[in-house]
């Protein structure tokens, strides 16, 4: 069987995903944002992270310590 051709994609359809790169970049800008915003607070104060296994129920603790001395 010989293969058939894609179609073409026509000026609107590369506008429709020009779009959708946008908003994918404005998220991604966001999402560094609240990331960047959550450094400097654990920069700042001691935070402890309890985290339990799902399949086993294994409890760990993870203290992450900034550089920062409280106060600051």
């Amino acid at each position: 069987m010989a293969k058939q051709d894609e179609p073409e994609k026509s000026g609107h359809d590369i506008e429709r995903v020009a779009k959708q790169l946008d908003a994918l970049d404005k998220r991604l800008d966001n999402v560094d944002s609240v990331v960047s915003a959550v450094a400097e607070r654990v920069m700042k104060q001691p935070i402890t992270l309890n985290i339990t296994c799902p399949s086993c129920g294994h409890k760990v603790e993870i203290a992450i310590i900034g550089v920062e001395k409280p106060g600051r």
